[in-house]
Parts: C-alpha cells; sequence; structure tokens
C-alpha cells in the first residue's frame, strides 16, 4: 500500500464532486485521459446521478472523461470494479500476484491497452491499497 498525497487541484477537484453528487470520495486519480473517481461503497447511485447526470455535469465542468468506480475491500471484486465496463474475464488471486483470463482477443488488448497503459494504470491504483507485486493478463 502506498501513503497516497494529494496536491491542492486534486483537494479541490474531490471537493466538488463530492458537492455535486454528495456521494464520499475516497480516491480520485488523475490520468492523462480522464479523472478516477474512487467512491465508498453503496454510494455508485449518488455519484452517476439520474440517467448519469452527475456525469455529464463533471465532465462540462472538468472539460475531460470521468470514470466512477465503487471500493471493494476484496481486490479481486475492487479490480473487476476498474475493469467495467468490460467483460468475459476472470480474476484469479495469487497473493501478490493477480491473474486476469480474458476469454477473448477484444478483452484483452482493452484490459492491456496500447503500449500497457491501461495495465501500468490498473497496477497503479491497485497498488495504493493492496499489496500487489503485478497484474497479468493471460
Amino acid at each position: 500500500m502506498l501513503t497516497i498525497k494529494y496536491d491542492l487541484k486534486l483537494m479541490k477537484t474531490i471537493m466538488l464532486f463530492e458537492n455535486i453528487t454528495t456521494a464520499k470520495v475516497k480516491d480520485c486519480v488523475d490520468v492523462e485521459t480522464m479523472l478516477i473517481f474512487i467512491v465508498e461503497p453503496l454510494e455508485m447511485g449518488k455519484a452517476i446521478g439520474k440517467k448519469g447526470s452527475n456525469v455529464r455535469k463533471i465532465e462540462n465542468l472538468f472539460k475531460r472523461k470521468i470514470k466512477i468506480v465503487e471500493f471493494s475491500s476484496e481486490k479481486t471484486k475492487f479490480l473487476a470494479n476498474l475493469l467495467h465496463p468490460a467483460t468475459g474475464f476472470e480474476i484469479a488471486d495469487e497473493g501478490e500476484i493477480i491473474k486476469i483470463r480474458a476469454n477473448d482477443l477484444k478483452t484483452r488488448g482493452y484490459i492491456i491497452g496500447r503500449n500497457a497503459t491501461n495495465l501500468r494504470m490498473l497496477e497503479d491504483i491497485v497498488r495504493r491499497y493492496y499489496e500487489v507485486k503485478e497484474i497479468k493478463v493471460i
């Protein structure tokens, strides 16, 4: 597990998200292409809003794509939440190594991403909460 440090800009982003959605944010990750908000368990409905109204509002406000992920104390469930909307995969927890078995090439490509960017991002986010050495896609 890593110690998470926020800069002032990210703290303001989290505050704004919480004020708009009334959902409790556990974490926010700023990736080049999007903002990923990790909300507390059972806060997903509040965060998304009716028919996705909060998502659209926040995307317009920040002029960026956002992704909302529900936190889970089980690392395999949390990883599955991070991979949503992808389907067709199984996650096996082998201690410090997590193996994801993709059922088809399209899912495998989505999980890994161009130059393994998605996979590295997944590893970085999961390492914030769990002792994980590596995530392997097989």
